[in-house]
């Protein structure tokens, strides 16, 4: 599938309800501490079979020798972010990133081990030699590329997303109340929005930020943030699952890619790289994406650190 060209242009502008509100959380995402089922099941996809990935010789040839002797893939992620990876029945992670790091990992002819972690705890850990690579819905950034390396394979933007009753969004941010998962793209970029609110001589915005995008999510659904700011699938899964709780608030904006986080200069990143090429040429790649609903952000090239500017 070609790669979507997305809008670029960012947003300016009772108690039956609660009930219906509480409901709809539980669907997504359940606990905080990500061992009950969570965010996304709503799609339905995470109940069917896995799709079947062959070795291939010519990724696993790449594979650091220490890695290829453990047969093991360490990976980490903030199971938080449905319908990309969240905690299913079992508290293990599940998503379509989940199911394509794990499809990249059999044409390594590796094992995926999960660490469960926070968001901002995942780079750190790959730079340190703890994890093999990080995934968790990371957008590829000049700034993070100085300290890891990326394998780009989706795009998506950031949409707001609003509760109910609210106002649609006016045309100025300054003086709102948005919620976002905290070190995000989404917190970086009402984080800047809030410093030109300032420089203006205008109200700065107030950042609800929470530790997981399922908290952030529960506080829109249930009335205690009036809008949030989140990646478009997640924000689209969100009105998915909490139906007239929430609701979709302008164009997808920012668009960039999603990368799997590597350390800087790995052997790993090649091996990667080439494994979801081979998922995108053989087809196995567009069958994950369709199968959760997510194909509209596909492309057709696996490629190293693509941001550039």
């Amino acid at each position: 599938m070609m790669q979507p060209t997305q809008k670029t242009r960012p947003v300016r502008r009772l108690m039956s309800l609660v009930a219906a509100a509480a409901g709809a959380s539980l669907l997504l995402t359940g606990c905080v501490n990500n061992e009950a089922a969570s965010s996304g099941e709503g799609a339905g996809a995470s109940q069917e079979a896995k799709i079947e990935v062959s070795k291939s010789e010519t990724a696993s040839a790449l594979v650091p020798d220490d890695v290829r002797s453990s047969g093991v893939l360490k990976v980490g992620t903030d199971a938080t972010y449905a319908p990309n990876q969240y905690a299913g029945a079992d508290g293990q992670p599940v998503g379509w990133e989940v199911e394509l790091v794990e499809a990249v990992a059999a044409k390594l002819d590796l094992k995926v081990e999960w660490s469960k972690l926070g968001f901002d705890q995942i780079i750190p850990q790959v730079t340190g030699g703890t994890l093999n690579m990080g995934s968790s819905s990371f957008s590829d950034t000049l700034e993070r590329q100085k300290s890891v390396d990326f394998v780009d394979f989706y795009s998506a933007g950031l949409q707001f997303v609003r509760g109910a009753d609210e106002d649609p969004l006016p045309e100025s941010l300054c003086g709102l109340t948005i919620g976002a998962q905290a070190t995000t793209t989404s917190d970086d970029y009402l984080k800047a929005a809030s410093e030109e609110c300032s420089k203006e001589g205008k109200e700065p915005i107030q950042i609800l930020k929470k530790d997981g995008q399922d908290e952030a999510t529960n506080d829109v659904v249930l009335g205690n943030t009036p809008y949030m700011l989140a990646d478009s699938p997640i924000a689209q899964n969100s009105v998915k699952v909490a139906g007239d709780s929430v609701a979709l608030e302008g164009d997808v904006f920012d668009a960039a890619p999603y990368g799997l986080v590597l350390a800087k200069d790995s052997e790993m990143t090649e091996a990667v790289r080439v494994a979801m090429q081979e998922l995108m040429d053989d087809g196995t790649y567009t069958k994950i994406l369709e199968k959760w609903g997510v194909e509209d952000g596909a492309f057709t090239e696996a490629k190293v650190n693509s941001v550039t500017e």
